[in-house]
């Protein structure tokens, strides 16, 4: 059945649901309408008993009902009574009961130990319903016998029953129609999502997804359409690359290729042949640069997938030997720099945070008027502990527009190249389940990451 369309097995559910409570009802209907009138017969026969042991058995008139020779008016809806002995040497005979009845009946008073008593007797084409009730006649042990035939009731639950089986079948056969519509209102929805997320399969993304509810369908379609934009955006960050990489790697290309034609040709650019090498040293090395991080970020999307290393490493160690390294690059700078005296101890891939440092505080020389900081603090959030590492220049303001997509694939700000140093620094990051986050602060840009602390730290 799952293999069948959704809007047939909604229906199948339905009418199997509808089928089910008809069956029920065609089942227990009858045997219910039984026993209630069964038990309405008994009521009727002790409410005339009682009638009649109030007003006909009282003032010495027993023995006008110590007679078994009269007729009965014995039909389908009366009540009729006799007054028999327990004790008889004689044969009781009565007009409307037979003989072998009336003597099974005195058994059954001599035997019985309450007062009231409820039996039936199967009569071939009906069911006598009957009620012995003991009394006492001139001293002696009697009962009285009251019965009446189960005809009527087996008319009226018959009737009753033809009339139900009626309105089922009638109830069954239009229910298809509103459970197939029913069906059909279901996965309308569903069949239009289906068709977007086909034409997103074929990176037709351009049309929004609108589905206008409130219920589980409504947020699968809002998933499919934050999905949408996101590709959308994904789409355009990789246009945009293509022609940046296009671009800034076109452009070392060309001035080497230029410097080294002149070269051949005897012209310096530079005015001497070192400082023409020294250009194409630089423009390769800058080409090289490009070509790395383009490399590490497919070397990340595979990493991505596998499971990461949780290796213990000091963040003020990795921070300090950073600095060390990029000190002598801009001499002019002034670095302030405020680490834990004890270790911060954290878990990860040492070579992977070897590059956010070394991109964020590259991000920090180009910027940076004179100083740059680094700190190192511990914090705790939702008694959790964490460290908690910021960086930041006295440069000038990160423009609101960039600092929206600063951590974006491709991301490209005033000064910046093609962006991807950001965007491999929030892919690390997040690949050791810390968070990182830019703002502009009173002496300029800073730059935080909570990272997870080690349990020992």
């Amino acid at each position: 059945m799952k293999n069948k369309p959704l809007a047939l097995q909604i229906w199948l559910v339905i009418s199997g649901i509808l089928l089910v409570i008809s069956l029920l009802l065609v089942v227990l209907f009858p045997t219910t309408l039984r026993n209630f009138f069964t038990d309405d017969i008994y009521t009727k026969i002790e409410n005339e008993q009682l009638t009649l042991m109030e007003f006909g058995l009282s003032g010495g008139a027993e023995e006008r009902f110590f007679g078994l020779n009269e007729q009965s008016s014995f039909d389908n809806r009366t009540v009729d009574h006799l007054l028999l002995p327990v004790y008889s040497s004689y044969s009781l005979i009565s007009g409307s009961l037979p003989a072998e009845f009336l003597q099974e009946t005195q058994i059954l008073a001599a035997n019985q130990k309450k007062v009231v008593e409820r039996y039936s007797k199967d009569l071939g084409k009906s069911t006598l319903f009957y009620v012995i009730r003991k009394a006492s006649v001139n001293g002696q042990p009697a009962f009285l016998l009251s019965f009446t035939s189960d005809s009527y009731r087996n008319d009226l639950v018959y009737t009753l029953f033809k009339q139900l089986l009626l309105i089922m079948t009638i109830v069954f056969l239009f229910s298809w129609i509103p459970s197939i519509w029913l069906a059909k209102y279901l996965t309308r929805p569903l069949v239009t999502l289906e068709q977007h997320v086909r034409k997103i399969s074929q990176q037709d993304w351009h049309e929004p997804v609108a589905v206008n509810r409130n219920d589980e369908i409504g947020k699968l379609g809002l998933t499919i359409e934050q999905m949408r934009e996101k590709l959308v955006r994904k789409d355009e960050a990789q246009q945009a690359l293509l022609q940046n990489i296009s671009h800034d790697l076109k452009t070392p290309v060309m001035v080497i290729r230029s410097y080294a034609q002149s070269i051949s040709d005897g012209i310096y650019p530079k005015g001497d042949l070192p400082g023409t090498v020294k250009v194409i040293e630089a423009e390769a090395e800058r080409l090289e640069k490009k070509i790395k991080n383009l490399l590490y970020m497919t070397k990340l999307d595979y990493l991505s997938t596998q499971k990461p290393l949780r290796n213990k490493i000091d963040l003020t160690v990795l921070v300090c030997r950073a600095t060390d390294r990029f000190r002598g690059t801009c001499v002019d700078l002034e670095w302030d720099i405020h680490t834990l005296l004890s270790p911060a101890v954290i878990e990860g891939d040492e070579d992977q945070w070897d590059v956010v440092i070394d991109n964020l505080l590259e991000n920090q020389l180009r910027y940076a008027a004179s100083r740059i900081g680094i700190s190192i603090d511990r914090t705790i959030i939702q008694q959790q502990p964490f460290i908690l590492l910021k960086i930041w220049n006295d440069g000038p303001y990160i423009e609101p527009a960039v600092l929206d997509r600063l951590f974006e694939p491709f991301s490209k700000g005033s000064k910046g190249e093609f962006g991807i140093g950001l965007s491999i620094v929030k892919r690390i990051v997040s690949l050791h389940k810390a968070d990182i986050w830019a703002t502009n602060e009173t002496d300029g840009p800073a730059f935080y990451i909570r990272i997870p602390a080690t349990k020992k730290d």
